[in-house]
């Protein structure tokens, strides 16, 4: 049948699609109750999906609206790990939240398709189809916890501000469009290989990479994420941190080094600018911060200005080690999360920095973790962090981005300030009353994800290294 040739390339995407419509089934037919098995089957639906991506296919489907690539395969597969961590820790903090419902996991589910989607646009369309899709989703799940006026804001500012970003990136579509006379990204890059750029395809760059920009929270459109982060529920903000940023920078990544190639010149000026404003901003905002679900945000913008220097670079070690270090900081960030979501006294939960006093001699397995994961952040080797941060800037420096690494590796010295007075709180300072007994779940994550940090990334970095190496090599093959 025409124009489904080599659908199975979309497989995971449709295991996702079909399991997402029975889960419905099983909670509009059992109800509430059915919260706990629906998650379940979740979580064995996105691990399903993400053994099919790892054993998948690369090639184009649907007419060309469709790619896989060891890249998509490799982006996909961190963004279904990073929603699956998300659900098992999302349990027992909505139950007690009063706000467990079947729908939640569900919802999750069908943000991350449309992750999938993003990643393995072939098109503008369907590119805009993925985004929205997770975008929905998560305006959703933000404002999931209904009876919070924190909450309801939180989803409140995210859907106004995603929808200018929309906006933004439709318009920038429209114009490429307009100039190229296309849709479809091999078309485009080759309407664009002949000839000195238009000025109204440059513009129409610039809004699809605004649009792009604010979907990783780098700067200067990363203001919905302070607040955002602080207001939405804690499992809910681990999500953010970790699945839809990897999607949205992995679809980045695609959109600069695939259609947009030949436009390389105009797009790493834009890129440069952005990451260092991004690591200089979450270095030194984030300094000031006493609650740490937004001092993770704003880590999480410096974050990614790391990320897209590797992307600026342009070159094949640049795009390596942006998939190096969307890995770690995975581990980094889900590891975090469980952390900040075992802070509770008496089951309530508690968010402040001053709250972590004295949790070495509480909590010391937990404060052990946390110590990993910070020093891991601020970059301290032997742990990954550092290898992460180290093989960004060696491929800034390959490609001749001199100042922007100098100027990371100073952000990254403010930065370390952050990590390390949170370490200075738990383990220098007078303890405070002990935190609520630390979950099993929250429990095996954290001490996955710290084991994970050191030493198994610093023993074992080659199977990792060859993936990323495999993914990047993807786009420069002739």
């Amino acid at each position: 049948m025409v124009g489904l040739e080599n659908w199975q390339i979309a497989t995971p995407e449709m295991i996702l699609a079909a399991g997402a419509m029975v889960l419905l089934m099983i909670g509009a037919f059992r109800g509430e109750r059915s919260a706990d098995l629906v998650a379940w089957l979740s979580m064995a639906l996105l691990v399903g999906a993400a053994a099919a991506v790892i054993w998948g296919q690369t090639g184009t489907a649907f007419n060309g609206l469709f790619l896989n690539t060891p890249f998509t395969m490799a982006m996909k597969a961190l963004s279904l790990l990073g929603s699956a961590l998300a659900i098992l820790m999302s349990g027992s903090f909505m139950r007690r939240e009063g706000a467990w419902r079947f729908e939640f996991p569900v919802i999750i589910v069908l943000a991350t398709l449309g992750m999938m989607i993003m990643l393995s646009s072939a098109d503008l369309m369907t590119l805009y189809v993925g985004l929205e899709m997770q975008s929905l989703a998560l305006y959703v799940v933000a404002a999931f916890q209904r009876d919070s006026a924190r909450s309801t804001e939180a989803g409140v500012k995210y859907f106004v501000l995603g929808a200018v970003a929309s906006c933004m990136m439709l318009y920038g579509a429209s114009l490429v469009y307009g100039f190229a006379g296309t849709t479809n990204f091999a078309a485009i890059a080759k309407v664009f290989a002949v000839g000195a750029p238009s000025v109204g395809a440059v513009i129409g760059l610039v809004f699809i990479l605004a649009g792009l920009v604010f979907k990783v929270s780098a700067v200067p459109f990363h203001m919905w994420t302070p607040d955002v982060y602080e207001g939405a529920p804690t499992p809910v903000t681990a999500l953010f941190s970790v699945a839809p940023k990897i999607a949205a920078l992995g679809l980045l990544v695609a959109i600069v080094m695939g259609p947009f190639r030949p436009l390389m010149a105009q797009s790493q000026q834009i890129l440069i600018m952005v990451s260092v404003a991004s690591m200089a901003w979450g270095a030194f905002a984030a300094i000031r911060q006493e609650n740490i679900k937004r001092l993770m945000a704003y880590s999480s913008i410096g974050n990614m200005g790391y990320a897209l220097l590797g992307l600026a670079a342009g070159t094949e070690e640049g795009i390596r080690s942006v998939v190096i270090y969307m890995i770690i900081y995975l581990a980094m960030s889900v590891g975090t999360f469980a952390c900040i979501l075992s802070m509770r006294r008496g089951g309530i939960a508690v968010e402040r920095i001053a709250d972590l006093a004295g949790l070495w001699r509480n909590h010391p397995r937990m404060a052990l973790a946390l110590l990993f994961f910070m020093f891991s952040m601020a970059g301290i080797p032997p742990l990954a962090g550092f290898f992460g941060k180290l093989n960004v800037f060696l491929a800034a420096i390959n490609a001749g981005l001199y100042w922007a690494s100098a100027l990371g590796v100073a952000a990254s010295v403010v930065g370390a300030y952050y990590y390390l007075r949170i370490i200075k709180v738990m383990f220098l300072d007078d303890p405070v009353a002990p935190f609520d007994k630390v979950e099993t779940s929250m429990g095996s994550v954290m001490a996955v994800m710290a084991v994970f940090v050191f030493p198994v990334f610093l023993v074992f970095q080659s199977p990792f290294l060859s993936s990323a190496q495999a993914a990047a090599h993807a786009f420069f093959v002739r």
